[in-house]
């Protein structure tokens, strides 16, 4: 059986990459199709992968600002025909529409948030996004739901996307969590004059990953410090409205992640995420979270046990969650047994077994 994976652009270090990483594990062999491929800018992983990009990738601007392709994207993955089996999509917005002779199958992390979801995604973006979300969503609504309806079967990363699925596409999809990319086995490298202790977010710097919603918390308790790990755009505006008690590393590597999440006190999580995966992660490191109530924070903290949820991703609510984590005794040992559920080699065993069916018909 002949296998090939695809994913949106391999232009950045997220979630999403991370799980196109975990599929290449399970087939090691299977091509990766993509519209856009920046080997700098992704993880380092992908150097010994098959990825083949559209055309859209001899364009060096939009290779490192995917963004500004994004006119052009509905038509790059359409053009794109894939001579497979089996077809594995890592979705959210785009790779769903590449072609195959064979028989697709989407990983849909969530549908397109700015086609579904544009008033939390696009509109904080400013004038410039809005105005291009009413010239082009419209028809690339009827392109979306056009492409899904070719799959044979969709999979999603979460309950909280598979009513969202179920909703916009009238199609059901199986549960398939992703694995929590990063393990505590490696090697971890500090970060010179940090000392343990710290409360740490993870997140790109993005206006609804409300990360500025956690940074005001901490004017609320200034005796907690907290790491922010990412970059993105509102990265200069958090910088600029955050306290002495918060410090920006920007980007890091594994081994200096892997420090800080088991140098850390507890992971803070306020975005609205169709999977809750640094609260899984900071599980395996023994480590509670508080997290929003929404999403897929729902599938992957056990309240009580593994963390706490806060209301709304307001700095009150957050504060007053922190306080309440402070005080209760969490137990590592319950935290990593949350977290082996969620285990790599259950993603990968699954996977194979969906694949397998689909050649199989």
């Amino acid at each position: 059986m002949k296998v090939a994976l695809a994913h949106d652009y391999l232009t950045q270090r997220g979630g999403a990459e991370r799980v196109v990483l975990s599929m290449t594990r399970a087939f090691p062999e299977a091509p990766v199709y993509t519209s856009l491929f920046d080997p700098g800018a992704t993880f380092p992983e992908f150097h010994t992968v098959d990825v083949r990009p559209s055309t859209l990738n001899r364009l060096g601007l939009l290779r490192r600002h995917h963004r500004l392709a994004f006119p052009l994207l509905a038509p790059a993955v359409s053009s794109i025909r894939v001579n497979a089996d089996v077809l594995v999509c890592s979705s959210s917005g785009w790779a769903h529409g590449i072609r195959t002779d064979g028989r697709k199958l989407v990983y849909c992390h969530a549908p397109a948030r700015w086609l579904y979801q544009s008033d939390r995604y696009v509109r904080p973006l400013g004038v410039p996004a809005r105005m291009a979300a009413c010239a082009f969503c419209p028809p690339l609504r009827r392109w979306d739901r056009r492409t899904a309806a070719t799959a044979r079967r969709y999979l999603v990363a979460s309950t909280h996307v598979a009513s969202m699925v179920e909703e916009i596409y009238g199609l059901r999809a199986a549960v398939l969590p992703p694995p929590p990319a990063l393990r505590p086995e490696g090697l971890a490298e500090a970060v010179p004059g940090l000392e343990p202790g710290f409360l740490l977010c993870v997140s790109r710097l993005l206006p609804y990953k409300n990360v500025d919603a956690v940074v005001a918390a901490l004017d609320l308790r200034p005796r907690d410090r907290l790491v922010v790990v990412g970059t993105g755009p509102d990265e200069a505006r958090l910088r600029a409205t955050a306290g002495p008690n918060v410090q920006f590393v920007g980007a890091v590597r594994d081994e200096v992640l892997r420090w800080l999440y088991g140098a850390c006190a507890a992971v803070v999580a306020a975005s609205f995420e169709d999977f809750g995966l640094t609260p899984l992660e900071a599980a395996s490191f023994g480590k509670p979270a508080a997290a929003l109530r929404f999403g897929g924070y729902l599938d992957t903290v056990s309240e009580g046990e593994t963390g706490l949820f806060f209301g709304e991703p307001a700095p009150g609510a957050i504060a007053a969650a922190l306080a309440e984590l402070s005080t209760v005794p969490w137990e590592a040992e319950k935290l990593r047994a949350r977290a082996s559920a969620f285990s790599e080699e259950r993603f990968v065993e699954r996977l194979q077994a969906f694949v397998a069916e689909e050649g199989a018909r």
